[in-house]
C-alpha cells in the first residue's frame, strides 16, 4: 500500500474512534512502530486535531467538534472519479448538471500531473452516446424528467408519498411507499407498495405530475408491507441453467427483478429462478424478447406453457 493511501485509510480509521494506540495502529496496518509514529506525526502536521495521553496505557485521541483536514486522493482514486464523470455524461441521471461543476472542483484539488493525465484520458475514452465532437455537450434528451430531483429529495426525507401519474384516463393519485427507484431501458422507473391496494405496482417517472409525502395517520409500518409483500411473492415458474455465452448475455441487460446463482466456482454456469405473470401480456413479451436474446445457451428446467408456445410462434419451429 503506498504511503498517501495509507495516510488516508488512518486518518479515517482514527477518526471513527475515540481512542487509540500506536500498537493498534501497527496491529491493524502491519506496520512497524517506526512507521506508524511518522505516520502519526504526518498526520498531525496535516492539521488533524490529535490529543496525546501520557502514562503507560497512553495514546491518542481525537478532540471534538474539530474541523478534519482534507483528504487526498491517489492517482488511481482521482482517475476512477474522472472516468466515473464521463461515463455518466449522457445517462439522464439525476443532478446531471452538477457533474460539470464537480469536476472542475476535482481538477482544482490535485496536482498538474494529475490534471495533464485527466486531459490526456478525456480526450481518449468515449462512451455510449457521447458527441464525439463535443463530448461536454448535454443535449435536452439528455436531461431526466424534472420530477426526479424532487422525487428524490422527498425519498431522502420519507418513503411514504403520494404520487399522480398522468394515464390514458387522465389523473390519477396514488399513496404508496417506495421500494426500489431504477432505470431500465433509458427509462426511470418507480417500484412502490400501493398502500390502499396493498400491492406492489411500477410507475414511470416520465408520467409523473406531482408528489408529496403521505399522510402519517393513513400509513401501514414497515414491517406490516413487507410481510404483505412477501406473503404475496408467487411462486417459481421458470428455472433455467445458463452457459457462459447466456451469462455473457444476462450480464448485457437483465430485468431488475431477475437474478442468477453461479454453479461453479469459475461463474462458468449458473441457474436463474424467478416467477412469470403470463396473465400480464407485456412481461409475456418482455419476457419472450429476453429468453431469445440470451440465445442457445441455455437449458430450460421448468417454463410456462405461454412462454414455450411464444417461443414456438416465434422462432416457428419445435423447443425441446
Amino acid at each position: 500500500m503506498k504511503k498517501v493511501e495509507r495516510i488516508n485509510i488512518i486518518m479515517r480509521y482514527i477518526n471513527n474512534r475515540s481512542h487509540f494506540t500506536i500498537s493498534e495502529i501497527m496491529q491493524e496496518f502491519n506496520i512497524s512502530r517506526s512507521t506508524a509514529i511518522r505516520d502519526i506525526r504526518e498526520i498531525e502536521a496535516m492539521g488533524m486535531p490529535l490529543v496525546a495521553e501520557v502514562g503507560r496505557d497512553g495514546g491518542y485521541s481525537v478532540m471534538h467538534n474539530s474541523v478534519l483536514p482534507d483528504v487526498r486522493f491517489t492517482d488511481n482514486e482521482v482517475k476512477a472519479l474522472f472516468i466515473a464523470f464521463m461515463a455518466t455524461r449522457n445517462q439522464q441521471l439525476p443532478y446531471l448538471k452538477s457533474r460539470q461543476s464537480l469536476a472542475e472542483k476535482l481538477l482544482g484539488l490535485i496536482s498538474e500531473n494529475q490534471q495533464d493525465d485527466l486531459v490526456l484520458l478525456n480526450q481518449i475514452l468515449l462512451f455510449e452516446g457521447t458527441n464525439p465532437n463535443n463530448p461536454d455537450l448535454l443535449d435536452l434528451s439528455d436531461l431526466p424528467h424534472p420530477m426526479l430531483e424532487k422525487l428524490i429529495q422527498l425519498l431522502l426525507m420519507d418513503r411514504y408519498l403520494l404520487i399522480t401519474i398522468n394515464g390514458e384516463k387522465g389523473a390519477k393519485s396514488y399513496p404508496i411507499y417506495l421500494l426500489h427507484l431504477y432505470r431500465e431501458k433509458s427509462l426511470w422507473l418507480i417500484e412502490g407498495f400501493n398502500l390502499k391496494e396493498e400491492k406492489k405496482q411500477i410507475f414511470h417517472v416520465d408520467h409523473l405530475t406531482n408528489v408529496k409525502p403521505y399522510p402519517t395517520n393513513d400509513r401501514l409500518s414497515k414491517k406490516v408491507i413487507l410481510e404483505k409483500i412477501s406473503k404475496q411473492e408467487a411462486v417459481i415458474n421458470l428455472i433455467l441453467e445458463l452457459g457462459p455465452k447466456a451469462i455473457a448475455q444476462f450480464k448485457k441487460y437483465q430485468p431488475l427483478k431477475v437474478s442468477i446463482s453461479y454453479t461453479n466456482p469459475y461463474q462458468a454456469t449458473a441457474i436463474l429462478k424467478t416467477f412469470i405473470n403470463v396473465n400480464n401480456p407485456e412481461e409475456l413479451t418482455e419476457i419472450t424478447n429476453w429468453l431469445l436474446f440470451l440465445g442457445e445457451d441455455i437449458n430450460v428446467k421448468e417454463m410456462p406453457v405461454e412462454i414455450y408456445e411464444d417461443l414456438q410462434k416465434r422462432l416457428g419451429l419445435f423447443c425441446p
